[in-house]
């Protein structure tokens, strides 16, 4: 696996200049990504955020060949480049070896993508699906996702006497992909970069198809100071809110156990769109997430040591 060291020598595949927002994870994730597949990488990237910043007409940021597609289509698209890749080279017409990446925000996977990202995923294309889950729609005014967290205020969650926020949780994609049983799927964030490329590293090294959940801070939709990204970033996993893990051939490895683990709230309390849930009226919320963060941390070290990883 690549050092950072060694990272930081290669060329940036993601262009300076581009639109996005100051402190914005999703472009931090997009460079660390990038960096790890190399140049003879083909990308497609879902209607969103890190779309919108990038590729503002006439200019792109990418340089890497890059396909734009629709909302919902990511993934069917870069397994469609997949499979011309495979008979081209197979009529001798193409001698390089490629890597295939769909990328995709949570609006686009957990919800509008989801059927296309699962048919990919069963039909066994050698590619790579990257979710860079913001936790909500960001590009179009910040309406609640399948990703978004329970509580969550947004502007389709408001907060207020009758409701405090969103009511579900988020939607259990990474287990969905897991369900899938394809050869890898991880979750990762860029406030852990060497965990970050190493997974990245894997996937495309895989022999079929690969999923990565990354998540990707948002300072304007989580409403913190855009200078604190990262610590957010590594504040999720040492809370074991998003812990890091990956399954490969069906073993579960966790890929960072804290060595203190800290309360949720200490998560919650840094983000503007959790502050209703600190009155006295919504403080049991607090303690829901806690138990659902403690209840899925035990279940994945349970499953980590039942796989024999």
């Amino acid at each position: 696996m690549p050092g950072l060291k060694e990272l930081s020598k290669r060329q940036e595949l993601m262009s300076p200049g581009h639109r996005a927002c100051a402190g914005c994870l999703p472009m931090t994730a997009m460079r660390q990504i990038l960096l790890t597949a190399g140049p003879d990488t083909v990308c497609g990237c879902a209607t969103g955020c890190v779309e919108v910043v990038t590729t503002i007409f006439p200019y792109t940021a990418w340089r890497t060949p890059f396909i734009h597609n629709a909302f919902e289509n990511s993934a069917a698209t870069i397994s469609g480049v997949e499979a011309a890749y495979r008979s081209l080279r197979k009529q001798g017409r193409i001698d390089r070896d490629m890597r295939f990446i769909a990328f995709g925000g949570d609006g686009g996977t957990y919800d509008i993508g989801l059927q296309s990202l699962s048919g990919a995923m069963e039909r066994g294309h050698r590619m790579l699906y990257v979710c860079y889950d913001n936790e909500a729609y960001m590009n179009t005014g910040i309406q609640r996702s399948g990703g978004t967290p329970r509580g969550t205020q947004t502007s389709t969650t408001p907060v207020g006497k009758v409701v405090p926020g969103k009511t579900q949780y988020a939607k259990a994609l990474t287990e969905i992909m897991i369900a899938h049983n394809i050869p890898y799927v991880a979750q990762a964030t860029p406030g852990f970069p060497k965990d970050l490329s190493d997974k990245v590293e894997k996937a495309l090294a895989t022999d079929g198809p690969s999923f990565m959940n990354v998540l990707a801070p948002c300072p304007r939709g989580w409403r913190y100071e855009m200078e604190e990204s990262m610590e957010i970033s590594r504040l999720a996993v040492d809370t074991c809110f998003w812990p890091l893990f990956e399954v490969e051939s069906g073993k579960v490895r966790v890929t960072r156990k804290p060595k203190e683990k800290i309360p949720v709230v200490e998560w919650l309390k840094k983000q503007g769109r959790f502050r209703h849930l600190f009155k006295d009226e919504n403080r049991h919320i607090i303690d829901e997430i806690q138990r659902e963060v403690d209840r899925n941390w035990e279940w994945l070290l349970k499953r980590e040591e039942l796989s024999g990883s």
